[in-house]
This record gives C-alpha cells, structure tokens and sequence, in this order.
C-alpha cells in the first residue's frame, strides 16, 4: 500500500491537450469514444435543442428545491453538459462566470480520481476549489456528475451555485483582513459525495457542518444532485431514442461549429493589439492602495490571445487563481463576441490563449486569499477584456452595432446577519444584499445603456423582490429605485443604475454586522468609450441615529439621504460595520458607462431624459451644456454653454467648428477618430490632423486636461482620500481643432496615456 501528500501545485487546474489528458486517465476508467459520424441536419437539431432544454430543466430543478434566495430570487447559479472528457457542449443562461472553469474541474477529477477513489455510474463529486476550478471563489460549490452508458464513460453533468455561507471566521465566509486562504471558508478540492446513486452521509455531514446555516447548504447540495440526476436520466432516454454515438456525434459537432462560426467572425475583423488598465482599490481592511490588472489582446487571423503579464503581484484578499482570470474572459466574451453563437463554450474557448505572470492577483498562487475573485480580480479583468473588444469592434464598421461601453463595473458585496428576533425569535440569519442585480449596461454606438438591465455576466440575473427579502430578513426597505444621474454621460448615456435603503425591522433588537467589499469607488471600472463618460461610483454607507428609527411613528418614508438626518459613515472598499436599531445602510451599485463625447448629445434626448428624472437640470446643463427653460431646450443658451465647456478644455485654444461626422473614405478608428491613406489620425468632426497612428503618436497631439474627479458629473465621489492616497483625477484627451473629448477616465494621476491603446 502507498500513499502520497500531494503538493499545492497539484491542486492547480489549466487546460491541456485531449491526447496529454487521456494520458493521464486511469485506464480502468472506459471511456466513450467515437469517431466520424455522419449526423443528418434535422436530427442535429432535434438533439441540439434537446439538450439547450436539459440544461434550463436543471436550472427549474435547481430553483424548485433550493431554499436560498440567492437561487430562488437572483438565479446565481448554472449549469453545464459536457463531453466526457470535460468539453462543454451546452451551458445555461444564468451565472456564466460559473460555467468558466467547470471544464478545469473535470478535467482535474479526471487526472486525480479516475484511479481512486474511481469513478463510477451513480457516482458525483462535490467541490468548491478556486484553483481547480469547482467554483471562482470558496462560496461557489459545484457538483459534478459522470454520466454513464453501457459501462463506459458518455460525459458530464454540472450544476454550480453560490452558497450563503461555508464557514470562516465571517458570515457569509467573507473576510476582508484575511492574510492567506487560511483565514476564509475551507477550499475542498473533488471530493465523492454521491456513490452509486447513494449520497454518502458523512461526506454530507461534514458538508454542511462548516456552515452558518446548515439547512440552506444542506438542501442545495441536494438540489444540485438532483438537477444532475435529472439530467442523466433525460441524456440516457436521448441515447436511447437516438443511439449513443448520433448523439456524441451531436455534441461534438455543436463544439465545432460553435469554434468555426467565432473563428469566422474573428476573420472579419482587423488584426493588431489593443491594450487596457484597470485598478482594484484597497486589497485588505486598512489598505489604501491601487493595484493594477493590465491586458494587451492580440488578434491575429481567427485567433485571440489576452495577454495579463505586467499586473500587481497578489496581495491580500484581492486574488483569483488562472480559473478566475479564465472565466473572467468567458463571461465577457460569450455576450459580447458571441451573443449570435450558440454557447457550446467548449468550442469558443478554444478561439483565445492566455498569457499571465505567476504569483499576481489574477493568477494567484496557493495559499493566497480568494474570497473576493470573482467580484474583484476575475471582474475587473472581464471589464478589461469588454474594452478591448470593443476597440476592436469600433474599428469595423460592419460589427459597429456590437460595441458596447462597459456595464456595472464590479459587484456591490454586503452581507448583513444576526439574530432575527421578529416575534419573540432567535433565528440566526445571513443576508448578501442582492438589490445590486440591478445594475446599469453600457452605452452603445447607436443606443443609450438599458437602465437597471441587470448583470452582463449574468443574463437571467435579478433583483430579488423587496417584500421577499423583508420577508426573509428582519429588513424593512425605505427605498428601492433608479439614481438620478448614475448613467455614464456620453452621445449615447450609459443606462442607470439604482440605490436601496435599509432600516432594521421594528420588531428587531440588538446590533446587526456588516462585512463589505466594493471596487469603482474611486478609479471607476464602469468607464466610457471613445470619450463617454464613466458611469456612478460605487457608494455604500450607514447612517447613524436616523430621525425615524424603525418607522415606528413616522408619517412619510424618506425618500434621500438628507431626510433621514443623522451622521453619515462613509463603508470602505474592504471591512466590517455594524446596523444598530437607529441606523439606516445605504448602497448605491454602478451604472454602465457612456459612449461619445456628451457634448455631441442630441439636446432633445437630454431634454427627454430630464422629464423622466433620468439625468437631472443641473447635470443637463453642467455636463451635456443643454439648457432648460420652461422644460424646452434653450437652443441659443445651449450652444453658448456647449462651446464654454469646450474652450474649458482648453483656455485660450482656437476652436475649430463641428461638422457632421463623416470619415469618407478612411479607416475608422472610433466614434470620433478614423485614419487616412497616409496614416494621420484625423477627427472626424472637424477634419483636424492630429499625428501618426503608428505607435499610438498621435496621442502626443491630443489636448490633455486633468482636472477633479467631480468634473466628470456629480455621480462621481467627490473625495478619493476617503479611501485611497493616490491622487486621482479626471483625466480627459481631446481633438486639438474641436476640442471633442475623445478619451474620459477616473483615473490616477499616473495612469500610463493610451498610447497603446488603439489598433496597431
């Protein structure tokens, strides 16, 4: 009898070849394999449409039995088929995030179980690994299921869902001063939980007993093994009908054409390298610091390759393991590159390469600190991927209509518990706050952002319903509602995002906690393009010693801030708070950033967008220089505004006239930019040469104005040293003839100028 102690590095997961993977396989494990196949076009589609249906019907199993509201009200969750080597053929329409590793567990399970414990019809794995890929954080638990057919291996099933808590030393298993892995929730690499149909006890029992709140873990590992077990028995009665090889034959055919059809569009679209940074604010509790994720994506032919080396080395509570930073790309490129593809991700992800730096907080090495991953590093780096896809997009005009600004750049994470005490009880309770769902998506060419749209990354995603989490919670909602001014002002405006505020119910007693972890509060990750402007910054505060506390014998409900009185404490990016009976918690989420310069704004779509209290008087004057009298545009004083908002750009400059944008014959770059036969980059609204596109050169010829983050409008926080030490500024670069702003950015005064960031 032998054993080993595995080393950290073996519970790392990345991708590999089919034939190196098989070679690691146990070979007591049989495997169903199959070569060409000739399928017929209706059959195909007969068997394709029957597994999309699968996995929805996993998702209804999922949310029928799941007692947590994160599944029933906010659908945090997801699901995928694969082929049995890990591929996935189909995935759902919920969490994508979620399905962006899934693969990488399997795969692992694969390498790492085959020979033992083994793996056998009946049998299915419970993991929440990050490094492995059963999940991007330790809250995301992944069940994953073999599916067997006359004794061999046929694929997988996985369902996947955020738990509310799985222990660690804060509710909800997130620690903002945690210094390595140690200090969060248990990472637990594939583990056998069900065996030969029979969910093993003790593995269950262990399960849940690392958590706060054993019944709601206890009741969605099951209803997780269910959704699978659903799913077998659906994919066994479709090999029955079909025959197991049409029906490989299928699956492997959806991932090939999904692969040929992302590979086609990639063909119709310019070659070169576009670059971005991206900041994450303070890494631990106390930390006042700016951490950088840097991305230079290269696409060449039908093939992307995103490049993250030069990114800030790992460092408190801010990291994701190589799954995070994978999914970060998956989550961004499925909606964006390949919304009119159907999602055999197995197939798309074979379309881009990634090319990352060791021991940094997008490929963090084990035992860092990962609690935050997906909603810091992994985000912020899908945010950085969307920008330059969205460069490449810009620069042709036939796939103009794709682009799109960024959406709501990162989540806004509070979780409240405590003890209920509602009518004489004591129940504990572990609360996320999910009204941040309803978060703002960016600007497009054509179009404003849809307002309160929800999650990019996320396309069933929802607000859960007010009056269910009162129900829920001993919470009693003063607001739910869209926030005036947070849409990124651009030609087209980034769509809104929204606030909630929270008393305590009035049969509550004693003091609730809070833990809280939100970026974007002072370097915006919601930014514009082409010179829009970035959406709101992430807010969240607690209101201490309201003039109403609880309600009990108030006449109105308040409906701002200034009506509750009190003193404002301002939450940091990174710690813990508390919700007394006479506090109030106010969070307000991103919106989705701008497109266009705002300057360039139709006036009568200000107008319009002031009668619906989506941008207020003194932004549609300050910001888009639109001026209201009587509610109609000023048109005289409208045209005086705009052209001082412009020669503020640049006191003293001459001021070319804008025409009607019209690039001719040239190459567009952008919105505002195109280039020429000789290579100058000109604007197009004013004709105006501006310098050489090779190199980024021209950016030297830009007008650069840094000016305080509130010029940016009044969503912008107006102290960035309430949380941060670097000097942060509103940085914008403009045409030297119009002075249209053809770059906007929250910024830190360092922050390296966009020479690289255009097509070269």
């Amino acid at each position: 009898m032998t054993s080993r102690i595995p080393g950290a590095d073996e519970f790392t997961s990345r991708p590999m070849p089919r034939e190196e993977l098989l070679r690691q396989i146990s070979p007591s494990l049989p495997l169903h394999q199959i070569g060409d196949t000739d399928v017929d076009a209706l059959t195909y589609e007969v068997v394709r449409h029957r597994l999309w249906a699968i996995t929805q019907e996993m998702g209804e199993t999922l949310r029928r039995m799941s007692g947590s509201h994160v599944v029933t009200e906010s659908n945090d969750f997801n699901f995928s088929i694969c082929d049995e080597l890990g591929e996935q053929v189909q995935v759902g329409t919920y969490n994508i995030g979620l399905i962006g590793s899934m693969d990488l567990a399997i795969t692992w399970t694969l390498r790492n179980r085959s020979d033992n414990p083994g793996i056998a019809e009946g049998d299915m794995f419970l993991c929440n690994d990050p490094w492995i890929g059963g999940g991007l954080h330790q809250n995301d638990a992944a069940i994953l299921a073999p599916v067997f057919h006359d004794g061999k291996l046929f694929g997988w099933t996985t369902a996947i869902a955020h738990q509310v808590d799985l222990g660690g030393p804060r509710p909800g298993s997130f620690s903002p001063s945690a210094q390595d892995v140690f200090g969060e929730a248990v990472p637990t690499p594939p583990m056998k939980v069900v065996r030969g149909g029979v969910l093993q006890r003790d593995v269950a029992d262990a399960w849940v007993r690392r958590s706060r709140l054993p019944h709601l873990v206890g009741l969605d590992l099951r209803a997780k093994i269910a959704a699978n077990k659903n799913a077998a028995e659906q994919i066994l009665r479709l090999i029955t009908k079909y025959g197991a090889d049409t029906v490989k034959s299928v699956m492997s055919r959806m991932t090939d054409d999904a692969e040929r059809r992302l590979r086609a569009k990639l063909q119709t679209l310019p070659d070169g390298t576009w670059n971005a940074v991206g900041y994450q604010e303070q890494a631990h509790t106390g930390d006042r610091g700016l951490h950088a994720i840097k991305v230079a994506m290269t696409k060449e032919a039908d093939k992307l390759v995103f490049d993250f080396r030069g990114t800030a080395g790992q460092t408190g509570i801010i990291n994701c393991p190589y799954p995070g930073l994978r999914a970060g790309i998956v989550f961004t490129m499925l909606p964006l590159l390949a919304g009119d593809i159907p999602w055999a991700a197995g197939g798309l992800m074979r379309c881009f390469e990634i090319v990352t730096d060791e021991d940094t907080i997008t490929n963090a090495s084990f035992p860092a600190a990962v609690g935050k991953g997906p909603f810091g590093p992994a985000w912020g780096s899908g945010n950085l991927v969307a920008e330059v896809l969205a460069k490449m997009l810009d620069a042709e005009p036939d796939h103009r209509t794709d682009v799109q600004s960024i959406c709501n750049g990162t989540t806004d994470l509070c979780v409240v518990s405590g003890v209920d005490t509602r009518g004489g009880g004591s129940k504990g309770f572990v609360s996320p706050i999910f009204d941040v769902m309803a978060g703002g998506y960016g600007a497009q060419v054509h179009h404003d952002g849809v307002d309160t749209g929800g999650r990019l990354i996320i396309p069933s995603a929802r607000a859960p319903d007010v009056e269910m989490t009162e129900y829920l919670y001993p919470l009693v909602a003063l607001w739910r509602r869209e926030q005036t001014d947070s849409g990124g002002p651009g030609r087209q405006r980034g769509g809104m995002s929204g606030s909630v505020c929270y008393v305590q119910h009035p049969d509550q007693h004693g003091t609730m906690s809070l833990v809280v972890s939100g970026t974007g509060k002072v370097a915006n990750q919601n930014v514009g393009l082409a010179g829009g402007y970035p959406g709101n910054s992430q807010l969240d505060l607690v209101v201490r010693g309201v003039n109403e506390p609880q309600l009990a014998q108030a006449v109105t409900i308040p409906g701002h801030l200034d009506e509750l009185g009190g003193e404002i404490e301002v939450l940091p990016c990174e710690g813990e708070s508390d919700l007394g009976p006479g506090d109030a918690l106010y969070l307000h989420w991103q919106a989705g950033g701008g497109y266009g310069d705002p300057l360039l704004r139709a006036p009568d779509s200000v107008r319009e967008d002031v009668r619906q209290v989506r941008v207020s008087v003194a932004a549609a004057r300050d910001v888009y220089g639109v001026v209201l009298s009587g509610g109609e545009v000023d048109a005289t004083a409208t045209e005086q505004v705009r052209e001082k908002l412009r020669r503020r750009r640049s006191p003293g400059a001459a001021l070319k006239p804008i025409g009607t944008p019209d690039p001719g014959g040239m190459r567009r770059l952008d919105d505002n930019l195109a280039v020429p036969a000789d290579g100058t980059v000109t604007c197009v609204h004013c004709g105006t040469g501006i310098g050489p596109l090779a190199g980024g050169a021209f950016v030297a010829g830009l007008v650069r104005r840094d000016a305080a983050p509130t010029e940016a409008g009044p969503h912008i926080w107006h102290d960035p040293l309430e949380y941060v030490d670097a000097e942060i500024v509103f940085r914008q670069l403009c045409c030297p003839g119009c002075l249209t702003a053809v770059h906007s950015r929250v910024v830190p005064v360092d922050h390296p100028l966009p020479v690289d960031e255009y097509r070269t």
